[in-house]
């Protein structure tokens, strides 16, 4: 089986603050003659902002015809960057690609739409751009429309749409119209459960039925592991590690390069008096955590007070993608002294409550006495993965609303 694609020492860098804003002679003139002040500012600013950094450094790979390669890594590792380099939408600084056959892309939602067009218009408008006679396009019609479900909708200018009918309408289009190689970044979170399904069903009918090579990049860890033939780890624009998906899954789940992009920001009238120093799940260096649906998930916050409170109460709660499942306190009427020093602050939930999706933690507590409180909102983000059978089938497990319990501890 031939290589259909080809990447052989791929570089691409950016400078911090750099802009794709263009002014032509006669602009810059008219700038500097009317707001002189503000032009020399910028041009220092300018200067202050050419700090370099790489997306990617070196990364060589082939894909074979048909093969479907899964690119995992935490967020800012490089992965949309690979993708949009491949589609041609940004050029690389350095490295040779080869593409042997017409690529469709679905890096963003809505990516190549004409807002002003219709549905119906932006149909024919990729069709187009792919190569594809009306003729061709015009056979596709019908079925592109009806996985997409979007008939309703299909002479209204797509600007009108919700994010998640421009995904649906995005996804139909690029997996129905021919071409050889589809690049799919983490787009297919914006539909609902069911259309997901369905988008990673047709996926393994575009492999075994037409031969279609695809780039996945997901953060959804058992898709991953289901639908991909072998899979990339890529942080900090490197390749860490290539292989089998199981194997390069459970890797990536042990080591410490989880994305740490919790906010860890807090609110309220006792952030001088209550310090959060770390928070954990089940020990994990990082802050982006995936877990099994079987797993006992633990959180521990460490923290430190400034002085000490008679009358305290913790508070933890879990956010799905979409909105707020449930909150835990102390025991009802119990009454926590915080003493001034270290602390931690434990909160357990047993296995198989949390169905399969991506959550987020908020943590936060007040001082019964005095009314005072300190709140943070997605102060950990963590994944519950899917399950899978021996024959390849979604398990259903987990519930919502576990009965979660805290414990607290002074060190």
């Amino acid at each position: 089986m031939k290589d259909i694609i080809e990447v052989k020492n791929l570089s691409k860098k950016y400078r911090y603050g750099e802009t794709q804003t263009y002014l032509t002679l006669r602009d810059s003139i008219t700038y500097l003659l009317s707001k002189p002040f503000e032009y020399f500012k910028s041009l220092k600013t300018q200067k202050l902002q050419k700090d370099e950094f790489w997306a990617l450094k070196n990364v060589s790979f082939k894909v074979k015809s048909g093969e479907v390669l899964g690119i995992i890594g935490p967020n800012g590792a490089g992965k949309s960057t690979l993708l949009k380099v491949l589609s041609k939408i940004t050029p690389p600084s350095s490295g040779e690609i080869v593409l042997r056959g017409r690529v469709t892309s679905l890096l963003e939602v809505g990516t190549g739409f004409h807002q002003e067009l219709t549905g119906r218009e932006n149909i024919y408008l990729n069709g187009a751009i792919l190569g594809m006679t009306r003729k061709e396009i015009k056979t596709k019609f019908d079925e592109i429309v009806e996985f997409s479900g979007v008939e309703k909708f299909l002479d209204t200018p797509v600007k009108r749409y919700s994010s998640g009918m421009y995904v649906r309408l995005a996804f139909s289009v690029a997996a129905h119209l021919s071409s050889e190689i589809l690049l799919v970044d983490e787009v297919l979170s914006v539909g609902d459960a069911d259309f997901q399904d369905k988008c990673l069903t047709k996926i393994h009918e575009l492999v075994e039925g037409e031969d279609r090579t695809i780039l996945f990049v997901s953060h959804n860890l058992g898709a991953i592991s289901q639908l991909c033939d072998r899979v990339l780890l890529i942080n900090e624009g490197l390749i860490i590690r290539e292989g089998q998906p199981r194997e390069i899954v459970d890797f990536y789940r042990k080591q410490s390069i989880y994305s740490e992009y919790s906010r860890r920001s807090f609110s309220g009238n006792l952030t001088n008096t209550i310090r959060v120093k770390k928070i954990t799940l089940n020990k994990a260096k990082g802050h982006y955590y995936s877990a099994l649906p079987e797993d006992k998930l633990e959180f521990v916050v460490e923290g430190r007070t400034i002085r000490s409170i008679e009358a305290f109460r913790f508070t933890f709660a879990i956010f799905s993608e979409s909105s707020r499942l449930f909150s835990v306190h102390d025991v009802e009427g119990h009454k926590t002294r915080l003493k001034k020093g270290s602390f931690r602050v434990y909160l357990s939930i047993p296995p198989y409550l949390l169905r399969p999706g991506r959550y987020s933690l908020a943590f936060g507590g007040h001082d019964l006495g005095m009314k005072n409180n300190f709140w943070g909102e997605n102060v950990l983000n963590f994944e519950v993965l899917e399950k899978w059978s021996k024959d390849n089938q979604k398990i259903n497990v987990g519930i919502i609303n576990p009965p979660g319990c805290i414990s607290f501890r002074e060190q």
